[in-house]
């Protein structure tokens, strides 16, 4: 079974727990997924337009280290969602663990960097093995998407 955004839903792990694009009219995990929203709105090619501009503000952000983003994954967000260390001494999530995100992991010399995008928002991090040591570099909210 294919999802709304060709993701093949009989090789996921969560399938039974996500309840499937095409049952939940684009809203796996109960919350509606901006992928599936673009595909419904305008199919791929609405896809493609969004993951393109998406890639090309990552790569205008000019962070220092990064290495050039050349394409995002659909990922889940209990995945990536990361406990970022406060100056307070608080650690605080800034994703939702049941929505949907396109990002990547970007390997760079002596850490990875990730990076998350939603409609709202981007999100860069680095992060050492296994997401270990965590480190909020930028939130950004987007305009106009």
């Amino acid at each position: 079974m294919l999802s709304i955004c060709g993701t093949d839903c009989d090789k996921c792990n969560f399938k039974t727990t996500c309840g499937g694009c095409n049952a939940t009219n684009g809203k796996p995990f109960g919350k509606m997924c901006d992928i599936a929203e673009c595909f419904l709105k305008g199919g791929k090619e609405c896809f493609s337009r969004y993951e393109k501009r998406t890639i090309d503000e990552f790569n205008s952000l000019g962070i220092p280290g990064m290495p050039k983003v050349k394409s995002l994954n659909k990922l889940a967000g209990f995945f990536v969602n990361l406990a970022y260390p406060m100056p307070n001494g608080e650690n605080v999530k800034f994703l939702d663990d049941n929505a949907i995100y396109l990002g990547n992991q970007l390997e760079a010399e002596n850490c990875c960097y990730g990076i998350i995008a939603h409609r709202n928002f981007l999100v860069v991090c680095t992060y050492s093995e296994n997401g270990n040591n965590p480190q909020l570099i930028m939130y950004k909210k987007r305009e106009n998407v």
